[in-house]
């Protein structure tokens, strides 16, 4: 059974790191004390060795240890034996490309729908849609395809922010972007505002936290759902 957390960010405004999400966690990754992390995304640039030292912080006070993928020689087999797993933000388009590059893509597939637990934030949460399209970040380099895991039957854009009224910033709104990306593509896409998430427990997939999330279906207006709405039905 699919056992999944889907966040827009690791980090609310004034918290710490996970620390809204620490107490679903806990229960999340119940059956495993080590979590294989995934620093793949390298947020700001920085090295896969000082991305997983900052995520062992939080997770040691759930009891947790932290295992970063390039402590081991083959990635793939370090997925297929993960006992949990957790794809951190970043940029999506270099967690992409490495995960391509190091043949993870099928092995995240197979381990999480058979019931590894999963825990993405923005670049992790992104991947878990059917592509990767509705990223926010910059292509700085190019993967070989944006195909993503698939576990929920539709896009996500993480880190989703409203117009604000008043402002004299000239460029698209996310809304904007999202409309150019419905003249192309059908799937529909959830704005995920920060500090909410998506749950998928086998079948079923939630809104969680405190905010609502936008959705945008092809040739529809766009509209607002509350949290603890169920998002099955949205393919």
């Amino acid at each position: 059974m699919k056992s999944i957390i889907i966040a827009s960010t690791s980090t609310v405004y004034g918290g710490e790191p996970l620390e809204y999400l620490l107490n679903e966690l806990k229960n999340h990754f119940k059956n495993t004390n080590e979590i294989l992390f995934l620093p793949y995304a390298r947020p700001s640039g920085i090295s896969h060795e000082d991305y997983t030292q900052k995520i062992k912080i939080p997770f040691k006070t759930i009891g947790k240890t932290i295992k970063g993928i390039h402590e081991f020689t083959n990635a793939t087999e370090a997925v297929k034996q993960a006992k949990g797993i957790y794809v951190g933000g970043g940029n999506t388009f270099v967690l992409v490309s490495q995960l391509y590059k190091n043949g993870c893509l099928n092995a995240l597939k197979e381990a999480v729908n058979n019931g590894i637990p999963y825990l993405g934030t923005s670049a992790g949460s992104n991947i878990c849609g059917l592509t990767m399209n509705t990223t926010n970040d910059m292509p700085i380099v190019y993967p070989p395809s944006f195909k993503t895991l698939g576990f929920v039957p539709f896009n996500i854009n993480p880190h989703y922010l409203d117009p604000i009224k008043g402002s004299k910033h000239m460029g698209e709104t996310r809304e904007t972007r999202i409309k150019e990306f419905h003249k192309f593509n059908t799937q529909p896409v959830i704005g995920l505002r920060e500090g909410s998430y998506i749950k998928v427990k086998g079948n079923d997939i939630i809104l969680k936290g405190n905010l609502n999330a936008r959705i945008f279906e092809y040739e529809k207006k766009a509209y607002e759902i509350e949290t603890n709405t169920f998002l099955n039905a949205l393919k």
